[in-house]
């Protein structure tokens, strides 16, 4: 096969993907059709569920699952989304103070138990602050991404209707797994000296992955050239936000060999809590052609 492709493709507006989405990465053999979704998470579902779209973001955690149930397509070694997860965890200082070691016997409240900011933080907890996470009460608000996925029984829905950071307030939870900015004021970061705590992880583990890009399995395998453009435009996106000054930009990892401390972390992390039926090497995300990427 030859010829420009055009595909569909479930992608977020950030620094480094808006060259791309503006059409400032011109190429000559691929076309984008972007998905109509605010925030490229809400794509998620349909992207494992359907396979709905040709390429696209995922969060880390949901591929290793769509990985582990067959979903047809293969990881590309192109970071779309990274950051550290220390400050995603909150408490309210007016209920009393807690330590990230005391969550034991606690209620924390989580979107979803396979959700990959929540899988990193229980995976920090427990590495770092030595937590028990059997001896947390998990509390979820929606399903997984993958539906042959089920939670353990040992989890608890929180009511329909409920909001995560007013059962914060109103001492429902302990603790929860907020997200990239308290979505409260009376809110407080649970691990001190967040920073430190992070660049010390980062230091042993890589910078936690959230979005990877994924590709259908059989287009990677009948058009590799398409698959190493894809490559170059990301980069090339990549590139053009760091020369803007983008420092977040400036750590995303292109190829296998940067990415594979964290990917390494995150497959020990999710097979250590049972999200994954066995424990992958990180050469098994890649195929031929998107393992040979650099």
């Amino acid at each position: 096969m030859s010829g420009k492709v055009k595909l569909l493709t479930l992608l977020g507006s950030y620094p480094n993907t808006l060259p791309i989405k503006e059409g400032k990465v011109p190429s000559d053999l691929v076309d984008f059709e972007f998905a109509d979704f605010k925030v490229a998470n809400k794509g998620f579902k349909p992207l494992v569920r359907e396979a709905k779209f040709d390429l696209g973001e995922l969060a880390i955690a949901t591929f290793l699952q769509a990985k582990a149930y067959d979903k047809p397509y293969v990881l590309m070694p192109v970071l779309v989304v990274a950051r550290s997860q220390h400050h995603t965890l909150a408490y309210n200082p007016e209920r009393g103070e807690l330590t990230p070691g005391g969550l034991a016997g606690k209620r924390v409240g989580i979107r979803a138990y396979s959700v990959t900011t929540g899988v990193w933080v229980r995976g920090i907890l427990q590495a770092q602050y030595g937590l028990d996470l059997d001896k947390v009460h998990w509390v979820t608000f929606e399903d997984p991404h993958v539906a042959e996925y089920t939670d353990p029984p040992t989890m608890e829905r929180a009511p329909a209707g409920k909001d995560m950071a007013q059962m914060l307030l109103d001492g429902e939870l302990d603790a929860a797994v907020v997200g990239d900015k308290l979505p409260d004021p009376r809110l407080r970061l649970l691990i001190p000296d967040v920073e430190k705590a992070a660049a010390t992880w980062a230091e042993k583990h890589g910078n936690p992955i959230n979005h990877m890009l994924v590709i259908r399995s059989e287009l990677s395998r009948t058009r590799p050239d398409v698959v190493r453009e894809v490559f170059r435009i990301f980069k090339e996106g990549r590139d053009i936000a760091v020369r803007a000054g983008n420092k977040n930009a400036a750590q995303l990892q292109f190829g296998v060999e940067a990415n594979r401390p964290a990917l390494q972390a995150i497959i020990d992390i999710a097979f250590d809590q049972k999200l994954i039926p066995c424990r992958f090497s990180v050469e098994e995300l890649f195929d031929d052609t998107t393992r040979s990427l650099a």
